[in-house]
């Protein structure tokens, strides 16, 4: 996977900034309904690793989404900050927070088949159904 060094960005208002080690240049989209839900459309997001370093983290709210992920928001303008994996702390962050987006390539898609009609995107991506997300990042069960 193709990686950017490092990546910096931050909320709407500037209540939140961060900082990320290991950037991949990959976005991908999520049309599952909780991210439709949350942002009014899909996600268009990257994956960040686990080395993300906030500032103004009293401005954070964390919301805790399903079984293994939470979500978190700026407090003070609403601005989406990320989908973490409750696993192994993997945060997957919106493209459009990064202050230099010129390196981003959009190729993957997931919940591809919990896309409404109403969209689409002309890109040529790589797709992962709801079932496969789940066997690839939902944890075991027991």
């Amino acid at each position: 996977m193709s990686k950017v060094v490092s990546g910096n960005g931050k909320c709407l208002c500037g209540a939140v900034e961060f900082n990320v080690a290991i950037v991949s240049r990959h976005v991908g989209v999520c049309h599952c309904s909780m991210c439709r839900r949350w942002g009014g459309g899909p996600l268009m997001a990257i994956d960040c690793d686990t080395d993300v370093v906030f500032q103004g983290e009293a401005n954070i709210t964390v919301f805790d989404s399903s079984e293994w992920a939470e979500r978190g928001f700026c407090s003070k303008c609403g601005s989406h900050l990320f989908y973490r994996l409750k696993q192994s702390g993997q945060h997957i962050m919106p493209a459009g927070l990064f202050d230099d987006q010129d390196e981003f390539v959009f190729d993957h898609q997931v919940f591809i088949d919990n896309k409404p009609d109403y969209y689409s995107f002309a890109n040529e991506t790589d797709d992962m159904t709801e079932a496969e997300v789940v066997a690839k990042y939902a944890p075991p069960e027991g």
